[in-house]
């Protein structure tokens, strides 16, 4: 984490990628992390927290943090009790839109018009759990006013809030979410040249993506020259 302020909620989003539920609970808690609940929240990478990252389990012991889980098997919910102590919130997705008659879409991938509904009725959910941890109005709705926008991004509130990145990958050209802050908090946290570091960018991409598993190494080999050259340009 980056000069984190004292008054913060983490977000654990699920990293499944086999049901459109895990999609789900990543979008919207990057929803909220953007546009929701800016400057209150941070997101904690799953894949990093299993590994063993001790900021990302830090941050869990320290501060108060919420799990979003896509099913009922509650990956984040379970790894963050066992490493880091019990949760101050929790929803698990599948669950909570059955509750409240909403389909998740029928993709994976890329949301449908229900999944983007989904995506706004979770995010709103979280973004209520955080007030309520925060003490803060009931009021959630930090959006940015239409004027804001540009190009570049997911929207949500009416203007980008997640950026997309456009990789070339096998010979196509590919969307992927979150990019640059997955390198910036990468390189944060130390990861530079060396072994491993290729599937370290993997895991943290695929929290906010999808990934084939028939082009995982092409990703991987597009993705340490990509973070390379990011590393190179921070550095001057």
């Amino acid at each position: 984490m980056v000069d984190l302020p004292q008054k913060k909620v983490g977000i654990i989003a699920c990293s499944g990628e086999e049901i459109p539920e895990g999609t789900i609970s990543r979008v919207a808690a990057r929803k909220v992390l953007d546009c929701l609940m800016p400057g209150e929240t941070v997101t904690l990478c799953l894949p990093l927290f299993l590994a063993g990252d001790e900021k990302e389990r830090a941050f869990a012991k320290s501060y108060p943090t919420i799990a979003v889980d896509g099913c009922g098997k509650l990956c984040a919910k379970r790894a963050t009790e066992k490493y880091s102590g019990a949760v101050s919130g929790s929803i698990v997705v599948d669950k909570f839109l059955e509750e409240r008659d909403l389909s998740p879409g029928s993709s994976r991938r890329a949301l449908d018009e229900e999944g983007q509904q989904a995506v706004t009725v979770v995010a709103e959910e979280i973004a209520q759990q955080v007030a309520h941890l925060l003490g803060s109005r009931s009021d959630t709705q930090r959006a940015p006013q239409p004027s804001d926008a540009t190009a570049g991004g997911a929207t949500c509130c009416g203007g980008p809030t997640i950026p997309i990145t456009r990789v070339k990958i096998g010979g196509a050209s590919v969307g992927l979410l979150a990019l640059e802050p997955v390198f910036e908090q990468m390189y944060q946290q130390g990861h530079r040249d060396g072994a491993g570091v290729d599937e370290e960018i993997l895991k943290a991409v695929r929290v906010y993506n999808f990934v084939p598993t028939s082009v995982e190494q092409s990703y991987k080999e597009t993705l340490l020259k990509q973070y390379q050259k990011f590393c190179r340009d921070r550095e001057g």
